[in-house]
């Protein structure tokens, strides 16, 4: 009866040479130049490798989040419904408004302030209300309530971060959040880091609003501003005097950019202009206000700056419009860009910059290619001295596994960075563990006087438990860098987990059939190891 480790059924042989089969063709674009692995038919694998950040150059941001807005918008937010509410059940007031944490308003009759109290603390369930000496009241968010609106905000944030960025045609960036405030954004191989970092620094808070034409912009700028109104400058209008046009608006929102679904770059009379279009709700809004207001000025407002305001001619139904300007082709596609993948939720700061060029990537890829190509040839030689035909084997089995990592970085499109280079060389280490373990095993047993086919089995099956366990170990570890890590040593557990995988399937497959198939086909009386 043949045994059951030097056995090899057709449909495992069928397997083995076919995941071999199928790195080789994987990892062959790699061979290529871009622009020829692009070429290639789309039925073929014709995916590179991804370089990190630390390879190819790039940008590294570190962004924070101004959490002092997030909070700052959701107190003016109350203080509008402190207004309505107070004035519904006319209770007179006076000096309502927003402090650094929190919305505060004195109420002038004192005999009405506890229930004022009970009007206001019922407005949001996350609220604190005081009642101070005077008929002061004062409202502030909970803790857990400020918690859960800043980490709402960087999430929203690092999701419009990578719409933008997606947009550019940047291949795996890294987006991730760092700490309770802070987004980490890495941008390997970009073309144009300051424009990459205008789209992700703007805000794109876009709102429509009315022009105020019965009041005096001049005497508004002396600082007597009528109430509901506010002063705004426009983005490419000058004065005589050569400094930005002043607008009068109102501050009431007709429109917010929260209801546009599309916007395009295109062009209106051979200038280039933003074609908008809104969803259901804002198309009825936007209706409703160019209806009433024909003829009237609406400013477009994109960040506290009008960037456009044109003069409403006629209704505009149909839920979309154009936003003319003097715009460039590249500042309507980056307007466009930034519409169409939504606004910040509050204003980002950059705390830490850095480019790093190609050079220096070149320099660490030349560098990480001596290493393991040094640390092949060592292992190669190491284990052909040790072993013989069976090191050979195992070499081939090393070649074979370096082939294969290369496939499964290619397929998965994981990103390779420095970190990854070293447990690539590392793997090349780890890969032969296997093999010198079963290559000992046998020796043990021929030294205790069994035959070639029963050294080999008994080799195989003592080590298989060890070889099993040692790796999964590892694995676990990898795993744990993985899931607890970030850059770098994400890309060192990527890079050692594929190894590890890679090195059990080529010690215990490939190289078992490698020894199989030259057992039967010499029927060898001794084993050269």
């Amino acid at each position: 009866m043949a045994s059951s480790i030097v056995y090899f059924a057709k449909w495992k042989v069928i397997l083995v040479l076919a995941v071999c089969a199928a790195g080789v063709v994987f990892a062959a674009p790699n061979l290529l130049s871009a622009p020829d692995a692009e070429s290639l038919p789309s039925w073929l694998p014709n995916k590179q490798i991804n370089l990190g950040l630390d390879l190819q150059g790039g940008s590294h941001l570190l962004l924070e989040v101004e959490t002092g807005a997030v909070i700052r918008e959701r107190l003016e937010a109350l203080v509008d419904s402190m207004r309505i509410e107070l004035r519904r059940a006319k209770i007179r007031y006076v000096g309502l408004g927003v402090t650094e944490t929190a919305a505060v308003v004195t109420i002038k009759d004192p005999e009405r302030a506890d229930e004022a109290r009970e009007l206001l603390r019922a407005l949001d369930p996350d609220t604190l209300a005081e009642l101070g000496d005077g008929g002061r009241l004062t409202l502030t968010l909970t803790e857990q309530a400020i918690r859960e609106r800043i980490s709402s905000a960087v999430d929203q944030s690092i999701e419009i971060i990578r719409r933008r960025i997606d947009e550019t045609g940047v291949r795996e960036p890294t987006i991730q959040r760092q700490g309770a405030d802070r987004i980490l954004v890495q941008l390997p191989g970009i073309d144009d880091p300051e424009r990459v970092k205008r789209l992700i620094g703007k805000t794109a808070k876009m709102t429509f609003h009315l022009v105020d034409d019965r009041s005096s912009v001049s005497e508004a700028m002396t600082g007597r501003v009528p109430p509901g109104s506010r002063l705004l400058p426009s983005v490419d209008e000058a004065d005589s005097q050569g400094r930005p046009r002043m607008y009068l608006v109102r501050k009431r929102v007709m429109v917010s950019g929260e209801n546009l679904i599309d916007a395009q770059p295109t062009f209106q009379q051979g200038e280039p202009v933003v074609s908008f279009r809104f969803d259901t709700v804002g198309g009825k809004r936007f209706g409703a206000a160019t209806t009433k207001n024909a003829g009237r000025l609406m400013a477009i407002v994109l960040d506290g700056k009008i960037i456009s305001a044109p003069r409403i001619r006629e209704p505009i139904l149909g839920g979309s419009g154009v936003i003319t300007g003097r715009f460039t082709v590249a500042e309507a596609q980056d307007l466009s860009l930034l519409l169409r993948a939504g606004a910040l939720p509050a204003p980002l700061a950059i705390l830490e910059e850095r480019t790093v060029g190609p050079g220096l990537g070149a320099d660490s890829i030349a560098a990480g290619k001596v290493a393991s190509i040094v640390g092949l040839v060592l292992v190669v030689v190491f284990m052909f001295a040790a072993y013989g035909l069976f090191g050979l084997m195992a070499n081939l089995a090393l070649v074979a596994n370096m082939v294969l990592i290369t496939g499964a970085l290619s397929a998965l499109q994981a990103t390779l960075t420095l970190p990854g280079i070293a447990g690539i060389v590392l793997t090349i280490g780890m890969a032969v563990d296997a093999n010198v373990l079963i290559f000992e095993y046998i020796r043990e047993e021929i030294r205790l006087g069994r035959t070639p086919i029963s050294a080999i089995e008994a080799g195989f099956s003592r080590a298989i438990t060890t070889i099993i366990d040692a790796n999964v170990t590892t694995l676990i570890a990898a795993i744990m860098l993985y899931s607890f890590g970030s850059g770098p040593v994400r890309g060192f557990a990527v890079t050692l987990a594929i190894g590890i995988m890679t090195s059990m399937f080529t010690a215990t497959m490939l190289t078992r059939l490698t020894m199989v198939t030259w057992l039967r086909r010499t029927k060898p009386q001794t084993l050269p190891v």
